[in-house]
């Protein structure tokens, strides 16, 4: 499953890169979502993708029975998830009061607006 989920991480990382390189705005949003979803991919698939229980202790046990989940890769890809809302949310309003000013999505004529 690991070699399988490195070719997805690998093409959604070039994908990613490709839209970003792009002159369209909205297709540079399109490549910043891609490439945080390959980052939350690659994230899950470097923990390991084994199937296991919750990552819970018995009482009276010091450590857990059998194989289990590692809670943090868990934790971490959530937290990634929030900030690349944020993040995405932050550069959609930013390029729409930007397209109001300039009326262009190309960024070769947003760039002549600098002056």
């Amino acid at each position: 499953m690991e070699p399988l989920m490195a070719v997805v991480i690998g093409i959604l990382y070039a994908t990613a890169i490709y839209m970003m390189l792009r002159r369209s705005i909205v297709k540079l949003v399109i490549g910043l979502m891609l490439l945080s979803n390959a980052a939350n991919l690659l994230i899950f698939t470097s923990a390991g993708m084994t199937r296991g229980a919750p990552p819970l202790i018995p009482e009276g046990a010091s450590e857990p029975l059998g194989q289990v989940a590692d809670p943090l890769p868990q934790a971490l890809v959530l937290t990634a998830i929030v900030i690349a809302f944020g993040v995405l949310s932050f550069a959609v309003v930013l390029i729409r009061r930007a397209y109001e000013i300039v009326k262009a999505d190309d960024l070769d004529k947003m760039k002549d607006t600098d002056t």
